[in-house]
């Protein structure tokens, strides 16, 4: 049986659980969490047992921050893996391929890199208390891939480029009424209803659910290769005067100033 650092696994009827466990960070991830991440939906791939995979987070805070900005601060990284690379971007195709439905239990904020990582997801329940949105842009960061072009498709995109350019929150209520998430439920019901929605699907045919699941996911496919263009140029990006700047600022816990690292020359 693995073991794990910065993730809990564990199985419940057909369900299993991810939890990312990382509530003195809000949840965020480092490059070893993504590695366990990956570890853990692998293992659940390959157990017959399991019909689905529940995402969530540990405490009542978070469900995800996204990258660990802290670690990119002190480090210039998001610290040291087994692989030597950061493999966000395999975390993302593995949701998606991953042929059993991946249900995210949001149960605080989803922000930056986590907000990404429920909207991969297949469906998404969310906490009461949830909220949703992205920062890159406020920290120096950025998804040019399934991080904006598959939230288009989920949200529109008009709605979509509110999200990314203006940096704002949303409440769980306005994430369903714009068709970001499934279900709103007390924060004391999450678990429960996420199981319940687990239950329900292990009832129907685990090779029709994966046909289904590789046919809604043709359609994004090619986003695949846009996704790896954003995480290269992503990778200078913030090793540029610009992308270090967002990191400082929000280590130091003070207003960015990008204007005077920007290159305007391209």
């Amino acid at each position: 049986m693995s073991t794990y650092e910065d993730i809990r696994y564990e199985t419940e009827g057909p369900a299993a659980i991810i939890t990312i466990n990382r509530p003195e960070r809000y949840n965020a991830f480092r490059g070893k969490t993504v590695e366990e991440l990956i570890r853990a939906f692998r293992t659940a791939w390959a157990d017959r047992q399991v019909q689905a995979v529940i995402l969530t987070g540990a405490g009542e805070k978070a469900f995800c921050t996204g990258g660990d900005v802290k670690q990119r601060a002190e480090t210039g990284d998001y610290g040291p893996t087994e692989s030597g690379m950061f493999e966000i971007g395999n975390l993302h195709k593995l949701i998606r391929d991953i042929p059993k439905p991946v249900i995210a239990a949001v149960n605080g904020i989803a922000v930056g890199g986590g907000h990404v990582l429920h909207v991969l997801c297949d469906v998404s329940i969310a906490s009461e208390t949830a909220r949703f949105g992205q920062a890159g842009p406020k920290v120096g960061s950025f998804d040019a891939g399934f991080g904006s072009a598959y939230l288009a498709r989920v949200v529109g995109e008009k709605r979509a480029r509110e999200i990314w350019f203006w940096c704002r929150q949303y409440s769980a209520v306005e994430a369903e009424r714009m068709g970001l998430v499934n279900a709103v439920v007390p924060a004391d019901q999450l678990r429960e209803t996420a199981l319940a929605w687990a239950n329900e699907v292990a009832e129907k045919s685990p090779t029709a659910i994966r046909f289904l699941k590789q046919s809604f996911n043709a359609d994004t496919d090619h986003q695949a290769g846009l996704s790896n263009l954003a995480m290269s140029a992503l990778d200078l990006f913030t090793a540029s005067p610009e992308g270090l700047e967002g990191a400082a600022a929000f280590a130091e816990k003070r207003k960015p100033d990008f204007n005077s690292h920007v290159d305007w020359h391209y």
